[in-house]
């Protein structure tokens, strides 16, 4: 299996792990969705795989200001708060499945968000232990 094809079904076991969440193919990649609104989008666009979520208000600017070698600011959504992480340079794939958890948390109907349980205050930090 390819690398790229790797990240997808890794990110796709995280995605669909949620209450209700569905995949939709969308501008020909991956959008996973919960009662047919986006939480998360695989893109390749730039020609590196990554991840575009939603974000709390003020964790964009905070998770791009801390490692903006791993986050960046996506095009369209990029102004309404969402957050995009690289896939490409050996992810955590625990701190990817926090960022996707959070977004599915600030889309989802209340109910379904509060089967993950309390909402996570604290925003993932980059571990020095990740090899590039």
């Amino acid at each position: 299996m390819s690398m790229s094809k790797q990240l997808t079904a890794r990110l796709r076991s995280i995605c669909l792990a949620l209450p209700e969440a569905t995949e939709k193919e969308a501008w020909g990649d991956p959008t996973f969705r919960v009662r047919d609104r986006i939480f998360a989008m695989e893109k390749r666009g730039d020609g590196r795989v990554s991840i575009w979520c939603k974000a709390a208000p003020g964790g964009q600017a905070m998770l791009v200001g801390a490692d903006p070698e791993l986050y960046f600011v996506p095009p369209y959504v990029g102004a309404k708060g969402w957050i995009g992480m690289r896939l490409d340079a050996r992810p955590d794939w625990d701190e990817v499945a926090a960022i996707v958890r959070r977004s599915y948390r600030l889309t989802a109907p209340k109910k379904l968000a509060v089967q993950l349980g309390e909402i996570d205050s604290v925003q993932p930090q980059r571990r020095s232990s990740r090899s590039r």
